[in-house]
């Protein structure tokens, strides 16, 4: 894994700069990844994920690009399904 780390929601709202209903909005367009399961009611974002679409939207990208970009992020994660680290 290359420096990524866990981001709960409150960095991401900062991040971002949007209420909690605007983030979800946004992963329910498939404009910004899900976050990941921690446990019961624990989730939690992977870092790199956030600044490689947050570089999309920096570059202008269209959101069919930037829809593109989420999809295969998500895809992604499951290189790393059973893996104990």
């Amino acid at each position: 894994m290359n420096n990524q780390k866990i981001v709960r929601r409150p960095e991401v709202l900062k991040l971002l700069q949007l209420s909690r209903s605007s983030l979800y909005k946004k992963i329910e367009n498939g404009l910004w990844p899900a976050p990941i399961s921690l446990g019961a009611r624990a989730k939690a974002w992977i870092s790199t994920e956030n600044e490689k679409v947050l570089s999309a939207m920096i570059a202008g990208q269209s959101q069919e690009e930037i829809r593109e970009l989420v999809k295969r992020l998500t895809k992604d994660r499951q290189q790393f399904k059973g893996v104990a680290i």
